[in-house]
């Protein structure tokens, strides 16, 4: 963390001293004052410096990045391209570069560990929490179609067989697919079972 101490005739002109030697703004900063200063007898005798502390403010999300940044470097010897969006507390990382198929992993397990991996470093950073979605080339939208098509699937089986149906283990955003996918279903009902990282959806259908 890039920081100094700076002062000044008052606290403003210390701040303004700092920030011209961290060349930044004061929005991207922490200010802890040290000593507020004394302006003396008719600003003369007896005056007092003020003294300020300054610190370029850590950015939560850029930190996540560089984590990612990091983890992928070690992960593959191919470069890969990160690009950011920032929609509310929803940060978006999309992985774009050869060998992607090992980055993302069956059934996306290596994607899912490396985004897990990255949001728990960013919400132990972050004063709020943020969920972090790490995708590559497309696989999301394609693996949530496939969980949907699964969804339609299993839910047909379990109300031919009249039996549960259980899935198999999922993150809870996977999780999530499969309830919306099967919500106005009528003829069943989902739920989530087990303790991760093991729990499941069971999709049960109800007695006519």
């Amino acid at each position: 963390m890039r920081q100094v101490t700076a002062s000044g005739q008052t606290v403003k002109d210390a701040v303004q001293s700092a920030l011209k030697q961290l060349n930044t703004t004061e929005d991207q900063v922490n200010v802890e004052i040290i000593d507020e200063g004394k302006k003396g007898f008719l600003g003369l005798f007896g005056s007092k410096r003020a003294i300020v502390k300054v610190s370029i403010s850590e950015n939560p999300i850029q930190l996540a990045e560089d984590y990612l940044v990091d983890i992928l470097t070690n992960f593959t010897e191919e470069k890969v391209s990160v690009e950011r969006t920032v929609q509310g507390n929803t940060i978006y990382f999309e992985l774009t570069g050869k060998n992607m198929a090992m980055v993302i992993g069956k059934r996306g397990q290596t994607l899912n560990a490396i985004q897990y991996l990255v949001q728990i470093m960013l919400n132990r950073k972050a004063k709020e929490r943020h969920q972090v979605i790490v995708d590559a080339e497309g696989y999301r939208e394609r693996r949530k179609q496939t969980l949907v098509q699964l969804a339609y699937r299993l839910a047909d089986k379990a109300t031919k067989i009249n039996k549960h149906v259980s899935l198999e283990p999922m993150p809870s955003f996977e999780r999530k697919i499969i309830h919306g996918a099967l919500q106005d279903n009528q003829m069943i009902e989902t739920y989530s079972d087990g303790a991760d990282p093991h729990r499941h959806v069971v999709i049960k259908p109800l007695k006519k």
